[in-house]
């Protein structure tokens, strides 16, 4: 039969052939081209966990619940920030989907709730964790997997460690250093100042007294002549209130969170006792604390501030406070305005977009918190003028600025300068 086969036909057979082969071969490429894309593709997705084309997935733990519940508004004011900014675009055409899971401020529920939101919501980031302790707990896990621990909601010098805590960055100025504030005011203008101490036994409580007492330097000893501390769990602080205007103290420094502080007030007021009152600057609301104690029994108590009050009727006309006051009215309508965490949830919302928007579309976790570490004096919405969120690589303490104010009246009044505080120790 071969003998039948002309040189024609043989070159058709060998031109098919060569056809197939080719076809073959075009087929084996783009099976591994496509197999390549593929795994590009699972190699991007390992890369940029918490990143699709059209989300961005942030974790966070707020205390809906149990006796820190009073912080959940800053939560609720931060997903509906999110909201208008997806409304608008979103950042860089993504939106921004924030995953919250109540805490009831207990650490061993945050690191459960945080591992959910890392291992099977897949976030991007945590941000703005509530508590001290909820963030402590949750920092080793964190950093251990790499994912940036962004803006945390406590104040605790030493949750901030650049060199052994990379991927953690803080918010707000310490609470050392607060505590640190409050010595120079009472060194300053009572000298001879007999001074009780209520704080939360806890890192958080230990951490404003710390302050207190490396501020008061050696006279920290002859001065503070009374101190207590309570739980949070505990119903009430009255007890300790008591013993501490037993000890004939005549300077009150209130250590502790809202609830306790408005008991605090309150029960100050009803025993009659009259001492100079520092009140630490995370318990200055208005609506949350100063109205359920009495507005009457919260005139003339101190704190410090880096962010405008709402109630304060000089900011009534400001741009910022407009813009504020109309997003609350369209995108959390019903809340208390009066309630300065509804600010603070807001401004630092705008922190987090910032850092986002400066990572522009190189979200991989890494280059998130180079951005983080990387805020350039930025004075956000809300912020009292002259104080700017800055950090470096080494610092990553972006507030670091504070200023003294009373309540009179309704308001809380600024006076004396802005107080750069530096990150304590």
């Amino acid at each position: 039969m071969s003998n039948n086969i002309t040189p024609m036909t043989r070159r058709a057979f060998a031109s098919q052939s060569n056809l197939i082969r080719r076809r073959i071969g075009e087929a084996f490429v783009a099976a591994v081209f496509s197999s390549l894309a593929m795994s590009g593709a699972w190699a991007q997705k390992a890369q940029l966990p918490g990143v699709t084309d059209t989300e961005i997935r942030i974790g966070n733990t707020s205390p809906y619940s149990g006796p820190g519940s009073a912080y959940s508004t800053i939560a609720k004011v931060e997903a509906a920030y999110f909201k208008m900014i997806n409304d608008n675009g979103g950042i860089n055409g993504r939106k921004i989907n924030f995953i919250s899971y109540d805490d009831a401020l207990s650490p061993p529920k945050t690191v459960e709730q945080t591992r959910k939101l890392v291992e099977s919501d897949d976030v991007l980031a945590m941000f703005n964790t509530i508590g001290t302790a909820a963030n402590l707990a949750a920092q080793k896990y964190l950093n251990a997997k790499q994912v940036p621990q962004l803006l945390v909601g406590g104040g605790a010098t030493h949750l901030v460690d650049p060199k052994k805590y990379p991927w953690t960055m803080g918010w707000q100025p310490t609470y050392f250093s607060e505590g640190a504030i409050y010595a120079k005011h009472i060194l300053t203008n009572t000298p001879n100042a007999k001074i009780a101490v209520l704080s939360q036994n806890d890192d958080f409580g230990k951490d404003y007294l710390a302050g207190l007492k490396e501020g008061l330097g050696q006279k920290a000893a002859s001065m503070i002549v009374s101190m207590a501390t309570y739980e949070p769990s505990d119903p009430t602080v009255d007890s300790q209130v008591l013993k501490l205007k037993a000890s004939g103290a005549d300077v009150l420094v209130n250590i502790t969170t809202p609830k306790f502080a408005s008991q605090v007030i309150k029960k100050v007021a009803e025993i009659g006792w009259k001492p100079t009152h520092y009140l630490i600057n995370i318990s200055v609301s208005v609506g949350a604390v100063m109205k359920p104690a009495g507005i009457e029994n919260s005139q003339g108590i101190l704190s410090t501030a880096y962010l405008m009050e709402s109630t304060d009727a000089r900011w009534k006309d400001h741009p910022d406070m407009k813009a504020w006051s109309a997003f609350m009215d369209k995108y959390v309508p019903g809340a208390n305005k009066a309630d300065s965490m509804n600010v603070y949830g807001y401004v630092t919302a705008q922190a987090l977009v910032q850092i986002l928007a400066q990572s522009g579309n190189d979200l991989s976790r890494a280059n998130v918190m180079k951005q983080a570490a990387n805020l350039n004096k930025v004075p956000f919405k809300l912020m009292i003028p002259g104080v700017v969120a800055n950090t470096t690589p080494t610092d990553l303490y972006p507030i670091q600025q504070m200023q003294m104010m009373r309540l009179k009246g309704e308001q809380w009044e600024l006076f004396g300068p802005i107080i750069s505080s530096g990150t304590g120790q």
